[in-house]
């Protein structure tokens, strides 16, 4: 299948990575874990790279902004979340150290993806591509 426009960002890329991690540990856990935190995770993991791809269809600035909010707001509650998997013991610390990567990579790229959709630069030397988002 050729890759669309959403799928060459590197946003989208991380936030499949991160959200295929999360399905990786979920599945391996009891059914109350699963069905309480873990169905929430797996959810606002899967909600990342579904907003940033649904934005990017829209066909406007405007609606490619709000979905890639929608999106950041996803990765706000995939945290929450990965706090509460952690205290209640869900979580090893190895796991975590996988996620975190993602994470503190996504972050910023993303809050820098949501101030780029819309914006053209006056030079080529000042233009960033949206892949590097």
């Amino acid at each position: 299948m050729e890759k669309t426009g959403f799928e060459n960002l590197r946003v989208y890329q991380l936030s499949e990575e991160l959200a295929d991690i999360v399905w990786g540990i979920v599945i391996k856990w009891r059914s109350l874990a699963q069905d309480t935190i873990g169905k929430q995770m797996i959810k606002s993991a899967d909600s990342i790279g579904a907003n940033i791809a649904e934005g990017t269809g829209r066909g406007s600035f405007a609606d490619n902004r709000r979905f890639a909010r929608i999106a950041r707001g996803s990765l706000f509650e995939l945290k929450h979340w990965l706090r509460r998997a952690y205290k209640r013991q869900l979580l090893t610390e190895t796991e975590v150290s996988s996620m975190r990567k993602f994470i503190e990579e996504l972050t910023p790229k993303i809050s820098a993806y949501v101030n780029s959709i819309g914006k053209i630069s006056k030079t080529n030397d000042s233009k960033q591509r949206a892949t590097d988002y």
